[in-house]
């Protein structure tokens, strides 16, 4: 089952983030607190969402397999709303049970709903799993674009030059 997240499944949430940075293999880069989470998906400019997944046991027991937190893009090109999926994640024993399969449907059919032309994310070169998982789905690669970043203290200085 996917459904929405909700301001109960916050510590659930950073959880999962925590693991997610771990198999990622950089904890020390996941900051974000429970609040901070909170405020990014409940607070009053709000502007992250996140869905859960259940997976039901054989004993009827729910437990959370994995979540998707994104937010809304915008392609000038296009002139409409796009979803970037900023993390998606499904527990190590949950995975091949079809719950990070069920989490991209749900967002491809957001998009479809709500006439948003694009459901875009990143992967990480050395993910073989993922990408293979992704490439099966009929997403491309956006080869000759590179992803930027500034960050720390580059951003500060950027921030606080003079115009």
């Amino acid at each position: 089952m996917i459904r929405p997240a909700r301001p109960d499944d916050v510590p659930l949430i950073h959880r999962m983030i925590r693991e997610l940075a771990e198999y990622e293999k950089e904890p020390e880069s996941a900051t974000a607190t429970e609040e901070d989470i909170h405020t990014a998906l409940f607070g009053e400019d709000a502007a992250v969402y996140g869905h859960i997944a259940e997976h039901v046991g054989q004993d009827g027991e729910t437990e959370p397999a994995g979540m998707a937190l994104w937010f809304l893009n915008f392609s000038t090109w296009t002139g409409k709303h796009g979803i970037y999926l900023e993390d998606l994640y499904v527990r190590p024993h949950l995975r091949g049970h079809g719950y990070g399969l069920a989490l991209l449907q749900n967002l491809a059919r957001i998009c479809v709903e709500r006439g948003y032309t694009r459901l875009e994310w990143s992967v990480l070169d050395w993910n073989t799993p993922a990408i293979d998982f992704y490439a099966a789905l009929g997403s491309k690669p956006m080869d000759g674009w590179t992803v930027r970043r500034l960050d720390g203290d580059a951003l500060r200085e950027l921030g606080s030059r003079n115009s």
